[in-house]
């Protein structure tokens, strides 16, 4: 009886597979990349890959990029190549936004082994073992992002966080502020379906976590593509799941802020009365130029209606300073109303030209100084604000939400995040992670920066 051929392709390509199982990753960007990442790992240890940290020994390294400025290009290829040079045999696959937005681009860089393009990360385990069985250059798996109406459903039940969970429910945007490059990396606005949203907070609470951040990279256009589904839907969806104690919402668009949302949201217990509304100037014609869509007057109606309807909620904001053509009279107009709005915090950038945006060619770029020094001026008034905000709470007693225990001078401390998200320390022995906790704030010192 003849003895049959043995097929060494078949076993060279199992040892390889074999070997190659320790992974390491590593995100860079936004809370939606944040989850993406989790995702993704989710998926390796699923498949039997064992996670390892970010350095020399992983056989396999997956960046999840991001290319929001080109500060971020930098760095997401700068990841890319330190991957590399950790190890030379290792693949190294460059996923995300940061590619997605070079797709055109000719230009190739030989330290990227796999090149996985949004919309194309739950088909991660499939391209490895693609990948290994050919290996053959650069494999890229990008879709046209801009022309697809499809989610990418990807699942989390555990994330890095032991106690709040941030849950990713959008992707895409429809905006086309002058400065963003998103829409070109994220495509059109894509929706969850709010019975996998649902289904995946009910996984979060069963496994412990207390409190879930719905996010996306434009939140508030939650639904547009579905039918009869808004944002205020899904919270109201969400907020029924018994066991979930407090409810965080993303960044939102001010213009989502209607009478029907602000008092509907309000009469929800597990609702966190901190909100933050992407304001970027408060400088009407600086709002104009960057194709915001709304007025500095408009916006304040927004918050007003939040305060109508919350106890002194916390209302945090991102303003960007130096927007090409901002005068020293449009910036004074921008810093005037952030203090007449009374933020609890202000994110303050300064604008980054952004290839391939309106803004980047726009005429009357501003200086770096003076980027600087008004940057500066905001940051002095961010710091004054928040300690304002914060003194509201001397002296009251707040829930906490316990995550961790740190060691300062000898002593131990529980720390945790009010509703408002303020970051509170109690002196304590006792382990109380992911503990609802009432605590009397009795001085400042309390409040952890």
């Amino acid at each position: 009886m003849p003895k049959k051929r043995l097929n060494f392709r078949y076993f060279i390509h199992k040892f390889k597979e074999e070997k190659m199982k320790k992974v390491a990753l590593h995100n860079l960007g936004c809370k939606v990349n944040a989850y993406e990442t989790e995702a993704m790992q989710e998926l390796l240890e699923k498949e039997g890959y064992e996670i390892v940290p970010f350095k020399e020994g992983a056989d396999i390294y997956i960046i999840n990029t991001c290319t929001v400025t080109n500060m971020a290009d930098r760095k997401s290829r700068q990841m890319l190549h330190r991957a590399k040079k950790m190890n030379p045999n290792a693949i190294v696959v460059a996923a995300g936004c940061y590619v997605q937005a070079k797709s055109e681009s000719k230009e190739t860089d030989e330290s990227i082994d796999i090149i996985i393009g949004n919309n194309k990360k739950q088909d991660l385990i499939s391209i490895l073992k693609e990948y290994q069985e050919k290996h053959d250059g650069i494999q890229k798996e990008i879709i046209d992002i801009n022309h697809t109406k499809e989610y990418e459903e990807l699942h989390l039940s555990k994330t890095a966080e032991h106690t709040r969970a941030y849950l990713k429910v959008q992707d895409g945007c429809n905006q086309f502020c002058t400065y963003c490059i998103i829409p070109y990396a994220r495509g059109r606005v894509r929706s969850r379906e709010k019975e996998n949203v649902v289904a995946e907070v009910k996984q979060l609470v069963a496994n412990g976590y207390q409190e879930v951040v719905l996010t996306g990279i434009h939140l508030s256009s939650y639904g547009v593509d579905l039918q009869g589904e808004d944002l205020l839907s899904l919270i109201l969806a969400v907020n029924e799941i018994e066991g979930l104690k407090r409810i965080r919402l993303g960044s939102l668009e001010p213009r989502i802020i209607t009478e029907e949302f602000a008092k509907t949201i309000s009469g929800l217990e597990k609702i966190c009365p901190h909100f933050h509304l992407s304001l970027q100037s408060g400088c009407n014609g600086t709002l104009k130029r960057m194709n915001r869509r709304y007025t500095a007057e408009e916006y304040f109606e927004k918050c007003e209606l939040l305060r109508k309807y919350f106890d002194n909620p916390a209302l945090t904001t991102d303003v960007i300073v130096g927007f090409p053509g901002e005068t020293e009279e449009e910036f004074e107009e921008s810093r005037a109303f952030v203090e007449k709005v009374n933020f609890y915090e202000t994110h303050i950038f300064k604008y980054s030209r952004r290839e391939g945006t309106k803004a980047a060619v726009m005429e009357n770029q501003v200086p770096e100084q003076i980027k600087t020094k008004r940057s500066n001026i905001l940051l002095e008034l961010d710091e004054r604000k928040r300690k304002e905000y914060e003194e509201k709470f001397i002296g009251k007693t707040v829930e906490v939400l316990m995550e961790e225990e740190v060691e300062k001078e000898g002593k131990r401390y529980q720390t945790g995040h009010t509703k408002e998200y303020i970051k509170v320390a109690l002196e304590s022995d006792e382990n109380m992670q992911n503990q609802l906790v009432k605590i009397k704030i009795d001085n400042h010192s309390q409040i952890i920066r």
